[in-house]
C-alpha cells in the first residue's frame, strides 16, 4: 500500500494587540483626523498585506489588532504602519505642526479565546479614554503585562 503524499502548507495564525502614541503624548489626532488617519490605515494595510482586525485610538494614541503573516514580525509590521502613516499625515498637512509617532510601542499576543474581549475594546476607545486617560490605561498595562514605563 502506497503512502498518499500530504501537502502541508504553512500556517501562523499570531494576533497581536499593538498601541503606539503620538511624540510626547501630544494630541493630534482630532476626531476628525483620528478618523481620517484609521481609515488611511486600514487602506495601507490592505496594500501590504496586513491583516488589521481592529483599529481604534484617542487623541494621542492608536490601538491595532492584528494577525502576524508567515513573514511579518511585530517590528517591521509596526515600523510599516506608523511610519507609512506619519509620512501620509505630514504630507496631506493634517496638523498644524509635523507629525511624529513616539519610537517605543507595546505589543502583546492576544489568544483566539479573547479577540472579541479585545477587539470591543478597540472599538469603545472613545467612551473608555471619557472615564480614563492614557496615561492610566498605560500604567494598568504596565502592571497587567509586568514591565516599566519610560519618560522620554
Amino acid at each position: 500500500m502506497a503512502l498518499a503524499k500530504i501537502l502541508i502548507m504553512s500556517y501562523v495564525k499570531i494576533w497581536v494587540h499593538l498601541v503606539f502614541s503620538t511624540k510626547n503624548r501630544h494630541p493630534y489626532l482630532t476626531k476628525n483626523i483620528r478618523y481620517k488617519l484609521q481609515n488611511h490605515i486600514i487602506q495601507n494595510c490592505r496594500e501590504k498585506s496586513i491583516f488589521l482586525k481592529a483599529i481604534n485610538g484617542y487623541t494621542e494614541h492608536l490601538h491595532c489588532l492584528i494577525s502576524l503573516g508567515k513573514e511579518q514580525n511585530i517590528a517591521k509590521i509596526a515600523q510599516l504602519i506608523k511610519g507609512e502613516s506619519a509620512h501620509w499625515i505630514n504630507k496631506n498637512r493634517l496638523t498644524d505642526e509635523p507629525f511624529i509617532w513616539q519610537d517605543d510601542y507595546f505589543a502583546v499576543s492576544v489568544g483566539e479565546s479573547q479577540l472579541e474581549t479585545v477587539t470591543n475594546y478597540i472599538k469603545n476607545q472613545e467612551a473608555h479614554h471619557e472615564k480614563k486617560s492614557f496615561v492610566m490605561e498605560l500604567e494598568e498595562f504596565a502592571d497587567k503585562y509586568k514591565f516599566e514605563i519610560r519618560n522620554e
